[in-house]
């Protein structure tokens, strides 16, 4: 359990490093498992938090694993490809397999065996939970480490491991931007989630699915789960999702001025240590209205 507590704790981080610059920046997600309606409803907002939780909890394993943190696993199987010329296969690889399967079991159970919600919000959560680990199983690699004499490389041992967690939030971003809206239809003998304006075609299993749409998150307003923006931060330079002009909705914002202390003007000495002086300077910071 101190692996599921440890990727809870990753996925609050993850989840609010890749919304920072945006309206709805993941702030809810502190008060897991009480989550508010941002997240409670089946919007895109919740698609991504499950799609993220499912990955992280398996990826946590799957790191655990190689660590040794877990008594139950260890390094992943070598793969039977050949490396390429000049590679050997070695060291630990992660454990994507155990980590999916335990992870699997963790995050699906209690949608599977929960008496109240509906068979829709279910399905959703099922599918965004696979999108999940579907982008980790994406972001296996190889990784090698150099041999030779004085740093030739002439020989390099490999390993396949996962990315780190930040790049498969980023993955899921993307996703995020682009799900699908679906809806619960009847589909021969069973209802089915299909995609709302696109129902010709059956729901992608890459695709992050929602069934509400959210609100502007503009205003607060706790009854559809929106914080609103106002005393947010925002970029006056920008022309993204962190432009004054998108994360204020056009309210306007306000500058204010603030000291920021930091290292400068540091020396290497020989050997081994670094000296560095504490420089102040002034920049402009702007906040919505």
């Amino acid at each position: 359990m101190h692996t599921v507590v440890h990727a809870a704790r990753e996925v609050m981080k993850a989840c609010r490093r890749a919304f920072a610059d945006m309206r709805w920046n993941c702030s809810s997600i502190e008060l897991a498992p009480n989550y508010l309606l941002d997240l409670e409803r089946g919007t895109r907002e919740s698609a991504f938090v499950y799609a993220l939780s499912a990955a992280t909890i398996s990826h946590a394993i799957a790191r655990a694993c190689t660590s040794g943190d877990l008594p139950g696993c260890s390094c992943g199987p070598v793969p039977g490809e050949p490396p390429g010329p000049g590679n050997r296969w070695g060291g630990c690889a992660d454990n994507l397999s155990y980590g999916l399967l335990m992870g699997a079991k963790f995050s699906d159970a209690p949608m599977k065996v929960k008496k109240t919600g509906s068979q829709a919000n279910k399905l959703m959560r099922l599918h965004n939970s696979e999108v999940g680990r579907q982008a980790l199983r994406a972001s296996l690699e190889v990784k090698c480490k150099c041999h030779g004499v004085s740093g030739s490389c002439s020989i390099r041992t490999c390993w396949k491991g996962l990315q780190e967690l930040r790049d498969v939030a980023a993955d899921l971003k993307t996703r995020y931007l682009s799900a699908t809206k679906v809806v619960h239809r009847p589909m021969g003998t069973r209802k089915h989630l299909v995609p709302k304006d696109l129902d010709i075609r059956p729901v992608k299993d890459s695709e992050l699915v929602y069934l509400q749409s959210s609100p502007d998150f503009c205003m607060k307003n706790e009854k559809v789960g929106s914080h609103g923006t106002q005393d947010r931060q925002c970029n006056k330079t920008s022309h993204g999702s962190d432009s004054c002009d998108l994360m204020c909705c056009g309210r306007g914002y306000n500058p204010y001025t603030d000291r920021v202390v930091e290292r400068c003007h540091c020396k290497y000495h020989w050997c081994c240590y670094v000296t560095c002086r504490r420089c102040e300077r002034t920049v402009e910071r702007y906040v919505c209205k």
